[in-house]
């Protein structure tokens, strides 16, 4: 795969990755082991719902870091305090300010955990789905690290040069889990509406995978 070389902002040799799921973050760490970059994964996302859809994208991505030898950080799956600050926001649309919010959260702890922990540089695997809008993350990212002066945040564009692309190769080389939903209950309950509009059925957990089909048989 044809990358170009990569190098951390401001030249700095060590990056906190926060991760929330495997098909996202594949082509990101995978082009970060390419360069040669210092980078540990970070994963906090207690928006994730239900518990099992949660550990099914936090195994997936253990396994990806384990096989490239990169540190995993399992932060806590605070969801209370997650359905507390989207108090209100139940019946906003995606991209809205329920998922700033979300963004926010994320990445405020995120930063945190670089500024204890050492680290100069964070970023995100978000940003390279096209179904999120980059701005909206790359504002929440650069807030987060706002209060802590030496702390950068890097608003790559990870899918630029066919990086979306090879995300979804690695994900169907991988055969990572498919979610099929943003994440959150709200994200799902919407989601499965749009669905029965469609006359379609409603999503089942833990069955899609990239690459196979639903008898777990891989696709030719």
């Amino acid at each position: 795969m044809e990358r170009d070389a990569l190098s951390l902002p401001q030249g700095h040799d060590r990056l906190l990755l926060h991760s929330c799921c495997a098909p996202c973050s594949g082509e990101v760490m995978e082009a970060l082991t390419a360069s040669g970059i210092d980078y540990s994964i970070f994963f906090y996302n207690p928006n994730i719902h239900p518990v099992k859809e949660y550990l099914l994208r936090k195994d997936e991505n253990i396994r990806f870091a384990e096989q490239h030898g990169i540190e995993f950080i399992d932060a806590d799956y605070d969801t209370d305090n997650w359905f507390e600050r989207a108090r209100g926001m139940e019946n906003e649309p995606e991209r809205g300010i329920r998922c700033t919010m979300c963004f926010d959260m994320r990445f405020e702890r995120t930063a945190l955990y670089a500024y204890e922990h050492g680290f100069k540089v964070i970023s995100s695997s978000l940003g390279i789905s096209r179904w999120k809008n980059m701005a909206q993350i790359n504002d929440c990212g650069h807030r987060a690290a706002a209060p802590y002066p030496e702390l950068v945040y890097w608003d790559y564009n990870w899918r630029k040069q066919g990086g979306a692309s090879r995300m979804i190769e690695i994900s169907k080389r991988e055969q990572f889990y498919q979610q099929e939903y943003c994440g959150c209950v709200y994200s799902l309950r919407d989601t499965n509406r749009h669905r029965r509009a469609q006359g379609r059925e409603r999503i089942k957990i833990g069955v899609q995978y990239y690459g196979m089909d639903d008898d777990g048989t891989a696709r030719s």
